[in-house]
């Protein structure tokens, strides 16, 4: 009986360890001290796939999705139009269908901050 009691408690404390382990790792990153409302929104929506840097995040990976580089040169020849379409619309009409449409989210002056700071990811 008392081996089956300390199972259990042992049993208990490794799912603790384990769940307290993911929660850490897990937990989505802050936006640094003095953030502009581009870089809020940045890190409230994009950040998980984009990364804090812009160029791609081990949780997209995870879901096999390739986020697209936004510090690359690619993504800095996009006119400011075509990624506030993909930030509002989603990538689908456009055959990328791994972004996910904000517009229900976002309204258009977030959208365009957001586009901004996009920009100055590519300038770092």
């Amino acid at each position: 009986m008392r081996r089956a009691v300390l199972m259990l408690a042992a049993a208990i404390a490794g799912i603790g360890v384990f769940t307290g382990g993911l929660a850490w790792l897990l937990t989505d990153p802050k936006p640094p001290a003095g953030a502009g409302r581009g870089e809020r929104l940045y890190y409230a929506y994009c950040v998980e796939c984009h990364g804090r840097d812009g160029r791609g995040s081990w949780r997209a990976a995870l879901f096999l999705l390739r986020a697209g580089n936004l510090a690359s040169p690619n993504a800095a020849a996009e006119s400011d139009r075509y990624l506030f379409d993909i930030i509002k619309h989603g990538g689908s009409p456009i055959g990328r269908p791994g972004m996910p449409a904000f517009g229900y989210h976002l309204n258009d002056e977030d959208i365009n901050d957001v586009v901004k700071y996009v920009r100055a990811l590519g300038a770092q």
